[in-house]
């Protein structure tokens, strides 16, 4: 299996379509209740619905740049505001965190080689 993209609540989608944009992802659909994007590297996509109705997200989606410093340093050039700069986790990997206008909680982060096989990967059992 391979996983096509995953949808976020929006409350406003022209404002959520502007902060995407401003983050670097390329717009493939355009509707006034939704809309999709492609990520600037490899094939995956997200989109955006929008919702009418009071709604809490509490997912979490996350972006993985090799350059995230240099990547946060020209968001907030841009006027991204971000909750948490690249700080070093327990886990072995490197995070920024900020939300979109709707917030939804986004995860930017550098893990390389620990984000598929980090110390403590599962053994195939026999």
């Amino acid at each position: 299996m391979k996983l096509n993209q995953v949808t976020l609540p929006v409350k406003d989608m022209n404002e959520a379509v502007s902060f995407y944009r401003t983050l670097g992802f390329t717009q493939i659909v355009d509707t006034p209740h939704y809309a999709r994007f492609s990520c600037p590297e490899g094939d995956s996509t997200f989109s955006l619905s929008l919702e009418s109705e009071f709604f809490e997200n509490h997912s979490v989606i996350y972006f993985e740049n090799d350059d995230l410093e240099q990547l946060c340093q020209q968001l907030i050039k841009k006027g991204i505001v971000f909750e948490q700069q690249p700080t070093e986790q327990r886990y072995l990997w490197k995070e920024a965190v900020l939300k979109d206008p709707s917030g939804n909680k986004i995860k930017l982060y550098k893990a390389g080689e620990n984000r598929l096989n980090p110390p403590w990967k599962v053994q195939k059992q026999p």
